[in-house]
């Protein structure tokens, strides 16, 4: 019986086989057909497909190795990687006790021969081995600054950093700035296009010729009044613009005004001024020293006062300040605490601190672009010299005869 079964086993056993080697002999075949078919092409990138698929499936040493997004391991110790650090990729433990075996007199000995096992968990219990460890993985002695250079070092980059966050303009400092230059834009930008509204004797707008040597004095005196009458009532209009001034008492703010509107004035005129010609280029006018030594013969200036007055533009001009930097500027001397008459002292002195401060760190947010390094101490020094003038200016004003018919509001600011 059990001889039967065995016999029915083997005859199954062959028809399967038999089974399978036909089964592959039609699969030899429609291969066949389809290489000298038109599925040649068909067949060749299906074979080829089948070797791509299986050498990417295959790792290979170089792909388990190099995964980049693994972290790397310190080529002393074991543990995570920092960064190289004196030639040799190691982690901050082995960084801080390299420099600190290198730099003591006497080195480390290891009690057990020097072989001692270096990880991560025992790196701490033979500094003679790990120190050798670190030395054979390539770390270098001569990498390691000294005491003095470190410090150096570390000074000069604590002091780049507060440079850096002073480069930037807090958003409040932002907001100042862009307040002052939307009220100079309004009203004193374009203030200079304007003198041709107030009868300009003709030969103002022909520079290349020299003026008539009998130019009457009055039309040309009228219209000197007229424009320094509407430049103080544009600077009038530029600071009722200005938040912070209409924070401080009404006497306070006439005060400001009358102290600093000369000054202002000129800080603005010094926009037009140009340095090869050294005329004031106001629209189609142009104005130079022997206008204003004209009409000195009939009020009373002095040479010697325009000259300075001329020099003082000319040093600004060379300065090339950007449209920030000249409203923060006179924005300076518009909040002098020491004018007279000025009650809220303290509170002004902020006010001017805080102008000075955004114009220092607008000054080294430009310094990328060349700027002159001293720029803002120059400015300080401008200042100084602008009051000198505005001083002298004041005082020849008061000698002129007839002013107030000409120039009521210029005599109300003097008074």
């Amino acid at each position: 019986m059990k001889r039967g079964q065995e016999v029915v086993r083997e005859k199954g056993k062959e028809r399967e086989g038999r089974k399978e080697r036909m089964s592959l002999r039609k699969k030899k075949n429609w291969t066949w057909r389809a290489t000298e078919g038109h599925n040649l092409q068909l067949c060749t990138a299906l074979e080829t497909m089948e070797s791509w698929e299986s050498v990417m499936a295959t790792p290979t040493p170089e792909s388990m190795c190099s995964g980049e997004d693994e972290p790397r391991n310190c080529v002393v110790c074991g543990d995570r990687a920092t960064g190289y650090h004196f030639h040799a990729l190691t982690c901050e433990g082995c960084k801080g006790f390299f420099r600190r075996a290198v730099s003591k007199s006497t080195g480390p000995t290891c009690p057990f021969a020097g072989s001692c096992e270096i990880s991560k968990a025992q790196r701490r219990h033979c500094p003679a081995c790990r120190l050798q460890k670190c030395l054979d993985a390539g770390m270098r002695k001569d990498m390691i600054l000294s005491a003095e250079a470190l410090a150096l070092r570390r000074a000069k980059q604590a002091q780049r950093r507060a440079q850096q966050t002073a480069l930037q303009l807090s958003k409040e400092q932002k907001v100042m700035v862009q307040i002052l230059l939307d009220a100079h834009t309004r009203h004193v930008r374009t203030m200079f296009d304007q003198f041709v509204q107030f009868r300009p004797p003709a030969y103002l707008f022909i520079r290349h010729q020299r003026p008539p040597i009998m130019v009457p004095e009055l039309p040309l005196l009228m219209h000197f009044a007229d424009i320094n009458t509407f430049m103080i009532e544009q600077i009038i209009k530029f600071t009722k613009e200005l938040p912070l001034f209409r924070s401080l008492p009404m006497e306070d703010q006439i005060s400001l005004l009358k102290g600093a509107a000369i000054e202002m004035i000129q800080i603005a005129l010094n926009t037009t001024f140009c340095l090869q010609t050294q005329n004031f280029l106001c629209g189609p006018l142009h104005y130079t020293i022997e206008d204003g030594i004209h009409v000195s013969l009939t009020v009373g200036f002095q040479r010697d006062f325009l000259e300075l007055l001329f020099h003082f533009h000319g040093t600004l001009r060379r300065l090339k300040l950007q449209e920030p930097e000249y409203v923060l500027m006179a924005a300076m001397s518009l909040f002098s605490p020491d004018r007279p008459g000025v009650t809220q002292r303290e509170e002004v002195d902020q006010l001017q601190q805080c102008m000075a401060l955004t114009l220092d760190s607008y000054i080294k947010g430009q310094q990328l672009r060349s700027r002159n390094r001293f720029l803002y101490a120059k400015l300080l020094g401008l200042l100084v010299e602008l009051r000198s003038i505005n001083s002298i200016y004041w005082h020849q004003i008061q000698l002129i005869q007839g002013l107030p018919a000409m120039m009521p509001l210029l005599q109300e600011l003097c008074s």
